[in-house]
């Protein structure tokens, strides 16, 4: 059974700027599970067949002059038919009065009544990225996340391999650290992974010799971001002279993480290579590679050479993550 997440009411108030106009208890303590919204036009005509108690309700305009033009008796019927249902939250659009019959209402009922300036449209837009992220499946792996060029990369290897000091020598080129030793990986739809730091490691790195680091602090704001998505893997691993390498890139490796699949190269780590240029290079070419070139179908095209024959198709790769 998939496991449920939950967010509290404040924070959604917080993140949204709501303002409240009743509250049954501490928005603390009230918790939100599901990632869509409602906005309840046929239930409020009385249809109800399958409403979701657990989204969050928005009410903009034409939901609350649809009410008005019931007449005073069936809008205090349809109010409380649809109170009645027990929604987690009910939030008004627009700053648009409720009217006291809606907030006696809720008072009843005991549903948390808010306000929003924003239009129906933003406010559920806002709404619902702002619940895909903090609701989303996820799991914690043992790995680095940097952002390189724009490019969100997730190293992976065993301990010791030099994961920590390859982020360091890119975040002295100008790149940015998200995530040193547990990176926690959501996925915000179904086709995004996002990752960031669990808050209390954000922006720490240990490095053996020296110790523990804040990576802000020593290289400063521009150095960090809070969350990235994943748009590729780098699996280091200490060379193997036995082993051979990929050296055309004609075969596209990948893994799946959450049921999501990421492009995985695997980078061998010996004394002498500048990994941090490595992994820059790696970045800029899983970014062509998105917008449809591939240098390595380019060269061998040039050389007549037919690649389809060449190439062995897309290739999982399971990693220790």
């Amino acid at each position: 059974m998939a496991e449920e997440y939950y967010i509290s009411l404040s924070k959604v108030m917080e993140e949204l700027g709501l303002a409240e106009l009743y509250l049954p208890g501490r928005p603390e303590e009230i918790m939100i599970k599901s990632r869509d919204v409602n906005r309840p036009g046929v239930e409020l005509n009385g249809y109800s067949d399958y409403f979701d108690p657990n989204r969050i309700t928005i009410l903009g305009r034409s939901e609350i002059e649809m009410l008005k033009s019931f007449g005073p008796e069936k809008m205090a019927a349809a109010i409380d038919q649809f109170f009645a249902l027990h929604p987690p939250t009910v939030i008004v659009a627009r700053n648009i009065d409720p009217g006291e019959m809606m907030l006696e209402t809720a008072k009843k009922h005991g549903i948390p009544l808010l306000s929003s300036k924003d239009s129906t449209s933003n406010l559920v837009a806002s709404l619902v990225a702002f619940l895909n992220v903090e609701l989303a499946p996820r799991i914690t792996r043992h790995g680095v996340l940097v952002e390189v060029y724009g490019e969100g990369i997730l190293l992976v290897g065993d301990s010791g391999v030099g994961k920590s000091e390859t982020a360091i020598e890119l975040i002295k080129r100008g790149h940015r650290l998200i995530a040193d030793d547990a990176v926690e990986i959501r996925r915000v739809s179904s086709k995004s992974l996002v990752g960031q730091a669990p808050e209390n490691i954000r922006h720490f790195i240990e490095l053996r010799g020296i110790g523990i680091i804040n990576a802000r602090r020593i290289f400063g704001m521009g150095a960090v971001k809070l969350s990235e998505k994943i748009d590729m893997c780098i699996n280091m691993e200490i060379w193997d002279a036995t082993k051979v390498y990929d050296r055309m890139g004609i075969d596209s490796e990948f893994t799946e993480i959450l049921g999501i699949r990421i492009p995985v190269m695997t980078i061998p780590v010996k004394p002498g290579r500048n990994l941090a240029v490595i992994i820059e290079v790696a970045a800029m070419n899983n970014r062509q590679k998105k917008m449809g070139y591939n240098a390595a179908q380019e060269l061998l095209s040039s050389l007549g050479m037919d690649i389809a024959d060449l190439q062995g198709g897309d290739v999982k790769r399971d990693l220790d993550i």
